[in-house]
């Protein structure tokens, strides 16, 4: 297996834009790469274009009929079928639509692949993780589902388990209904919770299809207004427990950095240092139980300057085994970009200045009076008997 870790980039990502008045602005991600550049990240990194996902890789998750009415948008936006979820105020259809999407599905796809044969311990998609998009229908920003597209391409390949953590603010619906029947894939969910946030879906009693996907799916659902702390608790009370039973030969995350507390379509308090954190634990527990295989998405984040790039910068060291000092001063050339391209003060730091971010482990008692610890048991007392572990 080679050291170096893969990022997936390709300007043409730049191109999923869902207009000037959506708040999923694809400056995020050029922001972010110009970032990686000014950390000398690049250099650290194996930076790799993969193809577009074709029809037959597509087909994998979504349904072919889908796929055609994506295609006829994208050539037509003004033509746009909304029974596919496509023209709608959430997924507006613009020109190259199919093209742009199948892209960043292709850069998931690819990393996954590379992982798999030992091309690269580490890959990361930080255009990736649309994990909102079903099979047949776009949904929450997202046409095709690249996370679900890369577990599905591991599962061809060969792998036999393969865990997918979702840490976006919103829960990773689209990844879980690909694989609710599937007891090869473990999908394990942290977000706000239903009752206030889109897509009200991710109760904790969401646990798989009955049968030998019973148990398959874990959820989450956090209390609005969950910071740093309660975060991180509900992480590692978890994920750790969860994969040390199911053991995957690969773990895929999605880091939506819209937990943040200034993102703006979400009502966490978490800070770019807790998000930090989980990155860090995430690649630790790729190595203690994946042998290593780790593919990084990212997925929402909605304040596109401030939390994003360094979110998602700080991801790619972590990946590249050079991890960002985050009271590193960021490079003056870094935020001359960021007002050039967007008339805004960039962020001076890599750190919100809460690190490093403590928490109390689960292991030393919970109270049956805190909310994020009621959420934590009724996910523990729902899942974990099903697969056989203790609530």
């Amino acid at each position: 297996m080679s050291g170096r870790a893969l990022l997936m980039w390709d300007e043409a990502v730049t191109q999923y834009d869902f207009g000037s008045e959506h708040p999923m602005d694809p400056v995020r991600l050029a922001l972010t790469m110009s970032l990686v550049r000014a950390y000398g990240l690049d250099r650290a990194v194996d930076v790799v274009a993969a193809k577009p996902a074709g029809d037959s890789t597509l087909r994998l998750v979504h349904r072919e009929d889908y796929v055609a009415a994506v295609r006829a948008a994208s050539a037509d936006p003004r033509h746009a079928d909304q029974s596919y979820g496509l023209g709608t105020a959430d997924d507006p259809a613009f020109a190259g639509m199919h093209e742009a999407s199948a892209l960043i599905a292709g850069q998931s796809v690819g990393a996954a692949e590379a992982v798999w044969r030992g091309e690269a311990a580490h890959a990361v998609n930080f255009a990736g993780g649309l994990h909102h998009a079903m099979p047949g229908a776009a949904s929450g920003f997202c046409i095709y589902n690249d996370a679900s597209l890369a577990i599905a391409r591991l599962l061809e390949l060969g792998a036999e388990r393969v865990a997918y953590v979702d840490v976006d603010v919103h829960h990773g619906d689209g990844v879980q209904a690909a694989f609710w029947e599937d007891p090869r894939v473990l999908t394990v969910s942290l977000h706000e919770h239903p009752r206030t946030l889109f897509p009200q879906t991710g109760w904790p009693e969401e646990t798989g299809a009955t049968g030998p996907g019973e148990g398959g799916a874990v959820n989450v659902a956090l209390p609005a207004g969950t910071g740093d702390a309660g975060w991180l608790r509900a992480f590692h009370a978890v994920v750790p427990e969860l994969l040390a039973d199911f053991r995957p030969q690969v773990l895929v995350t999605q880091h939506g950095a819209d937990t943040h507390f200034e993102d703006p379509l979400a009502h966490l308090a978490v800070s770019l240092d807790a998000q930090r954190a989980v990155q860090e634990s995430c690649h630790e527990l790729a190595h203690e139980y994946a042998e290593g295989r780790w593919l990084a998405l990212g997925g929402g984040g909605y304040a596109v300057v401030d939390v994003v790039p360094r979110s998602w910068t700080h991801l790619v060291g972590i990946a590249a085994h050079a991890p960002v000092d985050p009271e590193s001063v960021i490079p003056s050339s870094w935020r001359d970009e960021v007002y050039a391209r967007t008339r805004q003060p960039g962020p001076g730091r890599m750190t919100d200045g809460l690190w490093p971010v403590g928490f109390r482990d689960w292991s030393a008692g919970y109270d049956p009076a805190d909310r994020l610890d009621q959420a934590v048991l009724a996910t523990r007392k729902a899942a974990f008997p099903l697969r056989g572990m203790l609530a």
